[in-house]
């Protein structure tokens, strides 16, 4: 019988000692790890990095076990709205209602067109405000692989930046990773250490492969 998969993190990151990886899991978790390898005499460099930035997390490790957890705890936020107004939507919630028909979130900002482009909305079924919803929804669609793949080479750069800036193939790798190129990526980064590599190609491409050829 299949045991249930343990729940993903909120706030996955990972840390190094040198280059091997120390540990893995909530930012809780990793801090506590990274604190009993300092406890164990550990003389490697640890470097924690954030799993969906790729930024390096400095760590405080003052107290008990206790403390050091709540203090590396996950915050909540709220979901932002699509549109990332969140702010300005919650300040509409404080507003008075009036009669008629509720908002739904819907928030007024001025927007400057030309007169073609206020004549061609206008002539949309629904009007101005619709197609221009419609169009801002179907701009999202279009850009969201694209700015996913952005996100992963950005942070997949800053890790390497920070942990494999010395390591041999760093600067094509780099190239590779910024044309897309998976194949190539793994083909310069074959000789790096073996956690270095993995997590390297995890956040390049979110672990949809292994590390690189070993």
């Amino acid at each position: 019988m299949n045991q249930p998969s343990a729940p993903q993190p909120t706030d996955p990151h990972t840390a190094f000692a040198g280059h091997r990886m120390l540990a893995a899991g909530a930012l809780a978790d990793v801090a506590l790890a990274v604190k009993r390898a300092m406890d164990a005499g550990s003389d490697a460099s640890i470097l924690v990095f954030d799993d969906q930035t790729g930024k390096q997390v400095d760590l405080d490790l003052r107290g008990d076990d206790a403390a050091i957890a709540q203090r590396h705890g996950a915050r909540a936020e709220p979901a932002p709205l699509a549109s990332g107004l969140a702010a300005e939507a919650a300040a509409d919630e404080t507003q008075p209602r009036g009669r008629g028909r509720p908002k739904l979130g819907v928030v007024a900002r001025e927007v400057t067109l030309l007169p073609r482009h206020w004549d061609w909305l206008g002539a949309q079924p629904g009007g101005a405000s619709v197609a221009l919803r419609k169009l801002v929804e179907q701009a999202r669609r279009d850009n969201e692989a694209q700015d996913r793949q952005r996100e992963r080479q950005e942070a997949a750069y800053r890790y390497m930046s920070g942990m494999g800036g010395n390591l041999p193939g760093f600067e094509e790798a780099t190239r590779a990773l910024y044309a897309g190129d998976r194949e190539r990526f793994a083909q310069q980064i074959a000789a790096w250490p073996e956690d270095v590599r993995g997590y390297a190609m995890q956040l390049a491409w979110h672990g949809s492969g292994e590390a690189a050829a070993s």
